[in-house]
């Protein structure tokens, strides 16, 4: 039985790769309860907040 060449084409692997040449640094948002920037869906790690509830305990 014949077998594929190769699992994934040439294309698929260096738009993959491309990735970590991007010119387009990430986006950042603000904290809706502390104000401090990150990045959205993320939990913030100044207060440990995510989606309006405490995720995370920061130690002081």
């Amino acid at each position: 039985m014949a077998n594929p060449k190769r699992r994934f084409g040439k294309s698929r692997t260096r738009m993959r790769r491309s990735i970590l040449w991007r010119d387009t640094p990430p986006a950042v948002g603000s904290c809706p309860r502390c104000k401090s920037p990150k990045q959205p869906h993320r939990i913030c790690r100044t207060c440990g907040y995510y989606n309006g509830r405490q995720v995370l305990v920061i130690a002081d």
